[in-house]
């Protein structure tokens, strides 16, 4: 599977715990990002697949260098509904995301970023209205702090492994990554389970007793 993939049809129903469950029902439990990665609007949701940038942290920067140039590398070859993973290994110096990278992406319909970083410029990112998750806020350039030593390859991203190619999806409640090994098995289970909890919905709302909709639909 290429980054290029699309999306599963029907993508919309889904929602991070549903697929955090069916990671946990393949027997894949590290995938799920700690609650420390949040979005900068809860109302927005995230779902894409994967374009990754690791980070290193610089103290300085050569006068004969571009510290920039993988960066605007990874931006500028961004494809629709493509996610910009940037890994800082957890830095308290970068925040490697702003308002120019993120109108860049939405002119290149990209479906937004994480990072376990510190992002940047967030009234401009939020009046955007691009799905961003990140580690914090700061105003930080990653400019003598940090670049990107490689793109698309395998990243450490808040613990949690991430490939390029890879399903991400980002809600309210956090962010769950999909490898590409798993996806199709997940996401059967995932949409089998929201089903059954919709009939659960229905059965609790029209006053039937949680034991016994358990009993009949085995979700909870």
């Amino acid at each position: 599977m290429t980054s290029t993939a699309p999306l599963p049809e029907g993508w919309n129903k889904l929602y991070a715990a549903v697929l955090s469950d069916a990671l946990d029902a393949v027997g894949v439990t590290t995938q799920a990002m700690p609650s420390t990665i949040r979005p900068l609007d809860e109302d927005l949701i995230l779902c894409g697949r994967a374009r990754t940038g690791i980070y290193m942290e610089t103290a300085h920067v050569d006068p004969d260098v571009n510290p920039y140039e993988l960066e605007i590398k990874l931006i500028d070859d961004l494809k629709p509904d493509e996610v910009a993973i940037l890994a800082c290994g957890g830095s308290g110096r970068i925040a490697p995301w702003g308002s120019l990278l993120s109108t860049a992406a939405v002119g290149r319909k990209a479906a937004g970023c994480i990072t376990d970083g510190f992002v940047r410029d967030i009234k401009t990112i939020r009046e955007l209205k691009l799905p961003v998750f990140h580690a914090g806020i700061a105003p930080l350039d990653s400019k003598g702090r940090g670049q990107i030593a490689a793109i698309d390859v395998p990243v450490i991203c808040a613990g949690v492994r991430v490939c390029t190619g890879d399903l991400v999806f980002g809600d309210a409640d956090g962010v769950v990554v999909i490898p590409q090994a798993v996806e199709a098995e997940v996401l059967k289970i995932a949409f089998d389970k929201i089903a059954s909890e919709d009939s659960s919905m229905d059965d609790l709302r029209n006053g039937a007793y949680l034991r016994d909709v358990y009993e009949r639909h085995g979700v909870l």
